[in-house]
């Protein structure tokens, strides 16, 4: 009788609310594959103090519908698209960002969305 209380009282409890969350979105194509290795090296130290993680670091793509990236994908998650911005504007990255230019071509956005954890 117990365990019939307790089970209808996890039923009973909310969903797990929705996250604002922030996506740096970058697809990419590295024509210099020797100038990009700086840049690489380097740019995680100057996402984490703004609470960046990695979320895709290249990796196979898989293309379902439409024109597929020619070369790479990373995305990078931030609690805010305020943090996101921050970063991308910060000293840290504006001093890495030339070894990007000139050793890749690559498309940049900023993505602000939300996300659902799991329910249970």
């Amino acid at each position: 009788m117990m365990g019939m209380f307790a089970t209808a009282g996890l039923h009973a409890q909310e969903a797990p609310a929705a996250r604002p969350r922030a996506f740096y979105i970058s697809e990419f194509v590295v024509t210099d594959r020797e100038g990009i290795k700086p840049y690489s090296a380097q740019v995680e130290s100057t996402f984490l103090p703004f609470g960046g993680r990695y979320i895709v670091r290249g990796g196979k793509i898989n293309t379902l519908e439409g024109d597929g990236p020619k070369g790479g994908m990373v995305v990078i998650e931030f609690d805010s698209k305020a943090q996101a911005q921050a970063w991308y504007d910060s000293p840290a990255y504006r001093k890495i960002m030339p070894l990007r230019h000139k050793s890749a071509t690559s498309r940049v956005i900023i993505v602000e969305g939300t996300v659902t954890p799991p329910s249970h």
